[in-house]
This record gives C-alpha cells, sequence and structure tokens, in this order.
C-alpha cells in the first residue's frame, strides 16, 4: 500500500507539474521569439532612418555596424549590406508595406521606406533561427530540472505520509494476529488518521470483550465442573458403607481418580493461558492403557499393546496426552460391545510419533465423526475432538481410518518435543 500511495502522489504531481510546465515553456518560446524580433525591428527602423540622409557608403558602414544581417533594397535595384534575395516579401514592401516573413533558416524583417531618393527603399533584417530562440533550450532545461525535483520532492512527502498511515495499520494487523494466536493481552496504542485511530480504540475494545467474555466461560466451566463435587462426595460415603472392604477400598480408589479429574478440570478451565509442556509419550500411555485394563478384563475385552522403547518426548503435557488417550479408549468401551478386542500401537515417526487406538467392532456410526457434538451412539460425541484438538494444538493432527478388523482405527501424530 505505501508504494501504491507513492506512486500516486508521483503521477498526481507529474501531471499537475505537465499541465503547468508545457504552457509555461510555450511563453517562453514566444516571448523569446517576440522579444527578438522586436529588436529587429528596432534595428531596421535605425537604418531606415539613414536611408536617403547618408550616402551610399556611409550607409555601408552603418548596415556593417548592426548585430543583424541588413540589406538595402534601392528602388535602382542596387543593394547596399549583406547579400540577399529580392523575394516576394521584398517585392510587397516595395508597395508600402512593412512586413515580417518566413525566410530559409529563420525570418526577414522588412521596413518599408518612402520617400527616399530615387523611389521607395526596403531595409531587411534577417533572424536566423539560433537568434529568434536564443536562450530558450537553457530556461527549458531548467524548467525540466524543476519539474524533476518537485516530481521527487512530492515523491518524498508522499512517502512520509503513506509511512505515517502504513504504520499505524500494520500496528494494528499485529496485534490482531497476536490475539488470534491466543496472546489477549495484546493491545494496540491508537494512532495515525483520525479513522485508523477510530479502529485503533475499537480493536482494543473488542481485546477487552474477548477477554472477559472467555473469562467469564472459563468461570462457568469451573462452577459446572464443581457441581460434580456433591454427586462424588455421596458416592465415596456409599462406597465407605460396603461391608466388603476390598470392594470398598476398589471403589473408593475409583472415587478418588474421578475427584482428582474433575479437580484438574476446574484448574485447567480457569488458567488463563496454557503453558506449553512436554512427556514422555510411552510412560502416559502405558499408565493410561494399564488403568484401562483393569475394566478390560472385567469385560473379557482382549487387547495388545505396543509400545517403542521410550522416552518418547512430545510437545504435549502429561495430563493433556493423558485425556486424549482415556477420551480414545473411553470410545473404545463406549461405542463397541463387550467382548470386542482392540489394540493400542505406539511408534516414533518422523518429527514427531504416532499413536493407533483400534478396535475390532462395528466401525464409526457417523458419515464425519470429527464433527463435534455429532456421535451416533447416544454420547456426546467430544471424544475425537478432543484428540483432535490436542494434536492440533500442538502442531500435530489426527486421521481416521477402518482397522483391520473391520472395525474403527484412530491415528495420531504428536510433534517431538524441541528442547
Amino acid at each position: 500500500m505505501r508504494r501504491w500511495l507513492t506512486l500516486l502522489v508521483a503521477a498526481t504531481t507529474s501531471l499537475v507539474l505537465i499541465a503547468l510546465m508545457v504552457p509555461l515553456a510555450l511563453l517562453v518560446r514566444t516571448v523569446a521569439v517576440s522579444g527578438a524580433v522586436s529588436e529587429a525591428e528596432s534595428e531596421a527602423e535605425s537604418v531606415a532612418v539613414a536611408v536617403g540622409a547618408v550616402d551610399a557608403e556611409t550607409l555601408r558602414l552603418t548596415t556593417e555596424q548592426t548585430s543583424h544581417p541588413v540589406t538595402v533594397f534601392l528602388s535602382d535595384g542596387r543593394l547596399i549590406g549583406a547579400p540577399a534575395p529580392r523575394s516576394t516579401a521584398v517585392e510587397l514592401a516595395f508597395l508600402g508595406r512593412s512586413v515580417t516573413a518566413a525566410a530559409p533558416g529563420g525570418r526577414e524583417i522588412l521596413v518599408s521606406v518612402q520617400g527616399a531618393p530615387g523611389g521607395t527603399a526596403v531595409v531587411r533584417v534577417f533572424l536566423d533561427d539560433d537568434r529568434l530562440t536564443r536562450g530558450v533550450p537553457q530556461v527549458w532545461a531548467g524548467l525540466a530540472a524543476l519539474g524533476l525535483a518537485l516530481v521527487g520532492l512530492g515523491v518524498l512527502v508522499g512517502d512520509r505520509l503513506a509511512r505515517a498511515v502504513i504504520r499505524p495499520i500494520t500496528a494494528l494487523a499485529g496485534v490482531s494476529h497476536r490475539l488470534a494466536a491466543g496472546d489477549l493481552s495484546a493491545r494496540t496504542v491508537p494512532d495515525g488518521p483520525v479513522e485508523v485511530h477510530a479502529v485503533g480504540i475499537a480493536l482494543n475494545h473488542l481485546a477487552e470483550r474477548i477477554t472477559g467474555l472467555l473469562a467469564e466461560e472459563r468461570e462457568s466451566a469451573a462452577d459446572l465442573s464443581h457441581r460434580l463435587r456433591t454427586p462424588l462426595t455421596g458416592l465415596r460415603l456409599e462406597a465407605e458403607s460396603l461391608t466388603d472392604p476390598e470392594e470398598s477400598a476398589r471403589i473408593e480408589a475409583r472415587v478418588d481418580a474421578l475427584e482428582r479429574a474433575v479437580t484438574s478440570v476446574i484448574n485447567e478451565a480457569r488458567r488463563r493461558v496454557r503453558d506449553r509442556a512436554e512427556c514422555d509419550a510411552a510412560a502416559v500411555t502405558a499408565a493410561r492403557v494399564a488403568f484401562w485394563s483393569v475394566l478390560a478384563e472385567d469385560q473379557a475385552r482382549h487387547f495388545t499393546l505396543d509400545l517403542a522403547p521410550g522416552p518418547l518426548p512430545v510437545a504435549v503435557p502429561a495430563d493433556e496426552l493423558a485425556a486424549c488417550v482415556d477420551a480414545l479408549l473411553g470410545n473404545v468401551f463406549a461405542h463397541t460391545p463387550e467382548g470386542v478386542s482392540f489394540s493400542v500401537r505406539l511408534e516414533p515417526a518422523e518429527g514427531g510419533v504416532l499413536l493407533t487406538v483400534a478396535d475390532a467392532g462395528p466401525g464409526f456410526a457417523t458419515s464425519d465423526p470429527l464433527q463435534r457434538g455429532e456421535s451416533g451412539a447416544g454420547s456426546t460425541g467430544l471424544g475425537l475432538d478432543i484428540a483432535r484438538r490436542t494434536a492440533e494444538s500442538a502442531g500435530g493432527s489426527l486421521s481416521l481410518r477402518t482397522s483391520a478388523a473391520g472395525g474403527a482405527g484412530v491415528i495420531l501424530f504428536l510433534p517431538a518435543a524441541t528442547s
């Protein structure tokens, strides 16, 4: 935009200067020609006074002292001064008319002298083209230099004005990009023209509004999660009242794990900025599969776990990766009948690791399983979306396929940690 504004100023300045300089240049040439003709006419008049008042020799000396070539045509056919042809204009002057006529290489000024001894005489002063336009090329060159200097000055001023406009716009774009990247503290200093200044103020108001709305959403999510503590407390009391100590301990352990998950959700919801961390994907995956293995044993599900030797550091926090694995395994248990087998495979890949969870169930229940909130099986439809957002937030990806057993397969790519 800065370049276009500068070009616009240059074009406008050039057009204005052309509109002024061309008539001025023509005027300079006209004035120069008019001055040269006036000077020649004065010289011709002074010689005409001498015709008839002096003898022929004195008249010849007079013509030689002039600054222009002067020729005197006498009525008897004699010619005094510079040799010149007796043109049609000279014949016209002999009729008593003083004229100015074009001649080869210049212009001739003819003054008719009537009453001279022997009849009418004609004084001819010749102006060549160089004398007619003397000094005009120099003036034109000066005008051209002045025009170029003015165009250059206009371009410089236009560039400065463009910078004054572009700089605050560039700053606004930078703040908007920071906001889009999640930096809600980004603000701009309103500057520039009135319109750009108003945009800067509006952008700051928008950022404040976004920050306020997100804070309200975080608190709402935390409040909703906190409501789970009451039924959890009741469940804990019910577990403590069981007569079988082993069963009671097992249920209490599950309640403790669920309470820790609720606490993690509350803390995560109230955290303003997610600190990017890393974890060992092999260790986290092994731990979560071990957790789900108890339920798999209860449901008679055969599963295989293929873990590459760790550590396999990935650019995802441990709690987020654990929630991601839980979401994928939870889908297997929620959407396939009891007894259906599944497999978990974690292997290194170029630039990160691949986590594959596949089952032998009926496959995906919807045509677009990644559509948030679309389940097809009566659930919330958030499991795959949680896994996808976890991967994409770190620069990875999620893809779906049909497993070798004909069921659903989910492949998660997690980029390796950079530190």
